[in-house]
């Protein structure tokens, strides 16, 4: 497993944008798949994106074209970009880290390491 703490999370109003941070502890970062998914009030936590070591990325349908995984493996460090946000997208924002790429996206229960999450609330 791995220490993931996510950072970058506040209040911005719809259409603003925020860029999220995930730093991880580990040697063999490069390695990992790491993903971002979302919890809103009263609702399951949902994927949102993730990027694998050869930095081939999947994204939700409700994100396509409006958030940017990115990666920079110097910095042991995992990024969202998100733009044109709408007042769904406000949820706790957890980074999670899956150390086996075995050819295909993990599934959520896959991932052995997360963050705490961070706080993001889009006003309307």
């Amino acid at each position: 497993q791995v220490q993931l703490v996510e950072s970058g999370g506040g209040l911005v109003q719809a259409g603003g944008s925020l860029r999220l941070s995930c730093a991880a502890s580990g040697r063999t970062f490069s390695t990992y798949v790491m993903g971002w998914f979302r919890q809103a009030p009263g609702k399951e936590r949902e994927f949102v994106a993730a990027i694998n070591g050869g930095r081939v990325t999947n994204y939700a349908d409700s994100v396509k074209g409006r958030f940017t995984i990115s990666r920079d493996n110097a910095k042991n460090s995992v990024y969202l970009q998100m733009n044109s946000l709408k007042p769904e997208d406000t949820a706790v924002y957890y980074c999670a880290a899956d150390g086996k790429w075995l050819g295909w996206w993990p599934a959520q229960y896959e991932y052995d390491s997360w963050g705490q999450g961070t706080q993001v609330t889009v006003s309307s």
